[in-house]
């Protein structure tokens, strides 16, 4: 095993630059997003209905999967290192904060130490009028 520790941090674009990362997943654009339904917009990924939205979501379980293979390639290298694995939605309350915690439960079946860090998950939920941000719809 040549990764000594895994840090999988999930964050928000709209609070901040994406943290230093090996690899950065950026969920804006492609995945469906929980902050269009007023019923889920000030739930976050500790709540059921959000992680059940985000994982029904086409594709994103084979971005997950994608993601614990690069990392996992990075463990078969041949240098001892620690790694860190960013994944950014809009806010960092819903898509990433959900991804990020079923890749660290998947990352942690590799007997390398896991260390999950939702950065912007407590933040309060962005006016996304304001920003001009676009996101996928609900149903998408």
């Amino acid at each position: 095993m040549s990764v000594t520790e895994i840090r999988v941090i999930s964050f928000g674009y709209l609070h901040g630059a994406p943290p230093e990362a090996h690899l950065t997943l950026d969920l804006r654009r492609h995945f469906r997003d929980p902050h269009v339904d007023p019923a889920l917009r000030h739930l976050t990924a500790a709540d059921l209905p959000v992680r059940r939205a985000v994982l029904t979501t086409p594709g994103i379980w084979e971005a997950i999967l994608a993601a614990a293979l690069v990392a996992e390639a990075f463990d078969a290298g041949p240098s001892p290192a620690p790694l860190t694995v960013a994944v950014g939605c809009a806010g960092g309350r819903h898509r990433a904060a959900t991804v990020a915690m079923v890749l660290a439960d998947r990352l942690a079946k590799t007997n390398a130490p896991v260390r999950l860090t939702h950065r912007d998950l407590d933040k309060p939920v962005v006016d996304r009028t304001a920003t001009g941000d676009t996101v996928a719809p609900a149903g998408a």
